[in-house]
């Protein structure tokens, strides 16, 4: 009988992504949504509202793995006080409920994994490369992953081995955050944003997907890694490899920070400040990235 990996967050740009490469794998993917859908080959749907505490326990007694990816979407609002409210307990409750049905039922998952940011370490610049056991910072992004985090380690609490992602900026085809500025990029209107220097730690989305399988598939594998190349991008270096993709070089001069503060409020951290990660620990397990290389992963997103 095959694995069954049950996804929260299945319907987002890296649980689409993920559910696919599980199925070619040999896996069986179950996903948690609001509406249901008719079941397809290996691709079960099971009903959850997260509002409500309410989930059909049955996908969770099925699953041999969890992947927990659900959560409000850090940058598609504004952070107003009831924004920023429901950014940290949509991450909460929907692990609060994994875990009350797991702890009810005597349930044993072979792993449970959970998305997690490199926002852990802060809306920070600096040369500091950032690894695993690197301090977390106190402000809204930090704070927001440890209790992302936190949750987490309440499952591992119960006897499952656990897994931390810190995923940096997802790089992928005709969704998250090229989806936004690659149009700008290719009408010749794309800059660099406030100073250009602050890091953007990037993943391929066909990488951070193969360190969840690997995250899966290697029971050596548990704590927190980070899922980001380790390469020194810059926004301004960024922004410069996207605009020669596009065939030109760019020419406007970047976005002043204090405007994108004024148009995004506190929001507009995330844009304009960024941290150097290593990617060592999750190498050091065999794992390999297939895409080192920015240009060559902006071409095979955008080309």
């Amino acid at each position: 009988m095959k694995k069954n990996v049950l996804i929260t967050g299945g319907a987002g740009f890296v649980g689409r992504h993920l559910a696919k490469l599980l199925i070619e794998k040999g896996f069986s993917v179950s996903i948690l949504s609001r509406n249901l859908k008719q079941n397809s080959g290996d691709m079960y749907y099971f009903r959850w509202d997260v509002a409500n505490q309410y989930i059909d326990e049955k996908a969770v007694l099925k699953a041999d793995y969890v992947v927990h990816l659900a959560g409000e979407g850090i940058a598609e609002k504004r952070w107003t006080v009831k924004r920023k409210k429901a950014i940290v307990e949509s991450r909460e409750k929907s692990a609060k409920i994994i875990y009350d049905v797991l702890k009810r039922n005597n349930k044993k998952l072979e792993a449970f994994v959970s998305a997690s940011g490199v926002g852990i370490y802060g809306a920070v610049n600096g040369p500091e490369i950032c690894a695993e056991n690197t301090v977390p910072v106190n402000d809204f992004l930090g704070l927001t992953c440890q209790k992302w985090e936190a949750a987490a380690n309440a499952i591992e609490s119960l006897g499952i081995r656990t897994v931390k992602i810190r995923t940096g900026l997802v790089l992928g085809k005709e969704d998250g955050f090229l989806k936004k500025l690659a149009p700008l990029f290719k009408l010749k209107l794309g800059s660099a944003l406030g100073s250009g220097k602050q890091y953007m730690p990037w993943i391929h989305i066909d990488d951070l997907c193969a360190i969840y399988l690997e995250s899966i598939r290697n029971a050596e594998i548990y704590g927190a890694y980070n899922a980001a190349i380790n390469d020194n991008t810059t926004n301004e270096s960024f922004s410069k490899i996207l605009a020669k993709i596009y065939g030109y070089s760019m020419w406007l001069p970047a976005v002043p920070g204090f405007l994108m503060k004024i148009a995004l409020g506190e929001m507009a951290q995330i844009l304009l400040t960024g941290r150097r990660v290593s990617s060592a620990k999750i190498e050091k397990t065999g794992f390999q990235f297939q895409y080192k290389d920015l240009e060559q992963a902006l071409r095979s997103c955008l080309v």
